[in-house]
């Protein structure tokens, strides 16, 4: 069990840029690999980015890569989000979930809004 808090959202202009943070609590967050999650109103959940439980491997959605990095920093039980150049298609709400070795990812966050927009 571990519970997931996402801040970091807010309105910016079109190639600002944005860090969003996944603070966790409960079970240790090195247990677990990370995405971030993104749903825009009338599309579906998409996933952004993920990271595995120590770091070594990432991954990012065609629609984000060179734009996005994801990092986790275990010791402050927390993963980031790095987003530049955003664009208004990055609007969403963003998500962060855990997933354990072999599992799905079974536990969320609230959310936080990311509105990019003139």
């Amino acid at each position: 069990q571990v519970q997931l808090v996402e801040s970091g959202g807010g309105l910016v202009q079109p190639g600002d840029s944005l860090r969003l943070s996944c603070a966790a609590s409960g079970r240790t967050l090195s247990s677990y690999a990370v995405g971030w999650f993104r749903q825009a109103p009338g599309k579906e959940r998409e996933r952004v980015a993920a990271i595995s439980r120590d770091g070594g491997v990432t991954y990012y959605a065609d629609s984000v890569k060179g734009r996005f990095t994801i990092s986790r920093d275990n010791a402050k039980a927390t993963v980031y989000l790095q987003m530049d150049s955003l664009k208004p298609e990055d609007t969403a709400v963003y998500y962060c979930a855990t997933r354990s070795v072999g599992g799905s990812y079974a536990y969320w966050g609230q959310g936080t809004q990311v509105t990019v927009s003139s």
